[in-house]
């Protein structure tokens, strides 16, 4: 599996012919330095944890131009679909769907999720984190928007992911040591750690040091990659 990072939160997958984006937030996002075309290439799926606009992001129009298939909680999937997205796989915390050669669970964040675009905030459903499986591949577990709790022990005794997305910026979601300390007593069995949201925007954490070197030690392997640059897992 190639795991791209695109700043903030926004990956791409690339396993088996398949190409999925999870919360794609490329325009308007401070820290995409990658050409969304190549970004976009190929990719029929797209996975959002929440309805903040920083997750969102080009959802939409992304689905537009491929006839990708967005899967996220009910409530923001009624409303892309009142925006005109045609293709959509509404699910909620705690299912699982199979998407044709790799499967996707949403799964609790401590978060909210909304859209303030016109106005007073609309409430979008849960925020959740996501579990991506695909036969012969490492699980992958975004953990979303999210502060630590206790639970995520439960998460991945029950799905057993290779690799989590971390959140570290601070403000929004844990910080970097609470980020470390998530990894290192509830993340089991997790061998490969890729922090995100932070770097983005001045009041988030500007870069991962902090949280390096509360993992320094750790049995955890952490992999900082560069934006738009391709890593294997």
């Amino acid at each position: 599996m190639q795991i791209t990072w695109y700043g903030h939160s926004a990956f791409r997958l690339d396993f088996d012919g398949k190409a999925v984006l999870i919360d794609p937030f490329f325009t308007g996002n401070p820290a995409f330095v990658s050409d969304k075309a190549a970004a976009i290439k190929r990719v029929t799926h797209i996975v959002l944890t929440h309805g903040h606009a920083d997750h969102v992001g080009d959802a939409l129009d992304i689905a537009r131009q491929n006839g990708a298939t967005v899967t996220t909680n009910f409530d923001l999937c009624m409303w892309l679909a009142g925006k005109g997205l045609q293709k959509f796989n509404p699910m909620n915390t705690g299912g699982t769907t199979d998407l044709g050669g790799f499967s996707v669970t949403l799964v609790r964040a401590d978060h909210s999720s909304s859209d303030t675009s016109a106005g007073p905030p609309v409430y979008l459903g849960n925020p959740c984190g996501v579990i991506v499986k695909a036969p012969g591949q490492p699980a992958v577990y975004h953990l979303g928007d999210t502060d630590i709790f206790s639970d995520m022990a439960l998460i991945c005794e029950i799905h057993q992911p290779r690799v989590a997305l971390v959140p570290i910026g601070d403000r929004f979601t844990m910080g970097p040591t609470t980020a470390a300390i998530a990894c290192d007593r509830f993340l089991k069995g997790v061998e490969t750690v890729i922090p995100c949201h932070y770097g983005s925007f001045p009041i988030i954490e500007p870069n991962a040091d902090k949280f390096v070197a509360a993992m320094t030690g750790k049995a955890v392997k952490v992999v900082v990659p560069d934006k738009g640059r391709s890593i294997t897992v």
